[in-house]
């Protein structure tokens, strides 16, 4: 009987052991890793992009460069904009077709059209599910800012 319970008491310790051991190999997947794409020296109180297991979060994206310099007109700061998360994406290791979601908030509905054609060309097939809204204004008198949530569900 004490033989009995003694194997079996192995088993046990071996299986969590095991089980440890997997979850240890499974790396960071259940952290949280930040992607910073503007000068540090700004001091912004946000990142760029966290990254949270298998999915991305992208953070509003004016059209702006790393110093913070805002694009001239709509066409230039969509463009901008999706450039920016397009670095996001890639510093994060996700590719732009793991792109899920996209919220567009304009500062004029009017813009519409202009955005929408530099959107339809940046992003790839199937275009991910969007929501787009006019808001009261936007920070640095921006005419766009974009967000985006990405999901890797490839290897």
């Amino acid at each position: 009987m004490r033989s009995r319970i003694f194997r079996v008491s192995a088993l046990a310790v071996a299986v969590a052991s095991l089980l440890v051991l997997a979850v240890s190999l499974r790396g960071d997947s259940h952290q949280k890793r930040a992607i910073t794409l503007l000068d540090p020296s700004l001091n912004l109180p946000f990142s760029d992009g966290i990254v949270a297991g298998n999915t991305l979060y992208i953070a509003g994206q004016e059209g702006v460069d790393t110093k913070g310099t805002l694009a001239d007109g709509i066409g230039a700061q969509t463009q901008k904009a999706l450039d920016n998360i397009s670095q996001v994406v890639k510093q994060a290791g996700f590719q732009m077709n793991d792109i899920v979601s996209v919220t567009v908030y304009l500062a004029d509905i009017h813009d519409f059209p202009e955005m929408n054609k530099v959107y339809r060309a940046v992003l790839p097939d199937p275009k991910p599910a969007r929501a787009t809204v006019q808001v009261a204004a936007l920070v640095n008198g921006a005419r766009i800012e974009v967000s985006a949530i990405a999901v890797k569900t490839h290897k």
